[in-house]
């Protein structure tokens, strides 16, 4: 049986480098983000349920999704993005679930990188969860130097997340990113020994 490690974070706090680490070690990512690109492209399901809610132009011309005409639309009114996260909630889950269950075929351990791992449930679908964290100043830090922000703009950015301290105290397993790359290589590297998947 394979094990199942989800891994979430906030904005800024290093998710990326961590899971990529775990792809060094090569093994098999589940990315929320790719998965959910999948789900929408011409001819899926979820495709067609979005156009029945929201009209035939949020489509280009070559049948596929315009993902900016969508975004106009539900950053302009939160009720409508949240009528888009239901209808497609059931259609990610679906595929994540499948990929990771294609996925334990081939590993003894893998990864599930679900950024809104906590808000949409998926503690349910794996066997432990992993926090990426780092205190919320330095996150406001990081990505005012990232995204060339100020400091209320990354501050209204977080806000808009479940807060990285309600995330760590429901995590599993904290990986603390505070200090340099080599720090976090070696917290990754030093959990996996410690759990033989090396």
């Amino acid at each position: 049986m394979s094990f199942i490690l989800g891994i979430t974070g906030g904005i800024a706090t290093g998710k990326s480098t961590v899971v990529d680490l775990f792809k060094k070690y090569n093994f098999p990512v589940i990315d929320a983000d790719i998965v959910a690109r999948e789900i929408v492209e011409p001819g899926k399901p979820a495709l067609k349920k979005i156009v029945s809610n929201f009209g035939e132009d949020i489509l280009l011309t070559d049948g596929s999704l315009n993902r900016r005409r969508l975004g106009q639309i539900i950053f302009a009114e939160p009720k409508k993005r949240q009528r888009l996260d239901q209808l497609l909630a059931p259609f990610l889950q679906d595929a994540i679930i499948s990929q990771i269950d294609t996925a334990t075929n081939d590993s003894s351990l893998v990864i599930a990188d679900i950024p809104l791992l906590f808000e949409a449930g998926y503690e349910k679908v794996v066997d432990q969860v992993a926090v990426v964290y780092i205190p919320e100043n330095l996150q406001v830090e990081r990505l005012m130097k990232r995204e060339n922000l100020t400091e209320k703009e990354a501050r209204q950015k977080i806000a808009s997340q479940f807060s990285i301290e309600k995330k760590k105290s429901r995590a599993d397993i904290i990986f603390d990113n505070q200090k340099e790359y080599s720090s976090i290589c070696q917290k990754v590297t030093s959990w996996l020994k410690a759990n033989k998947f090396l």
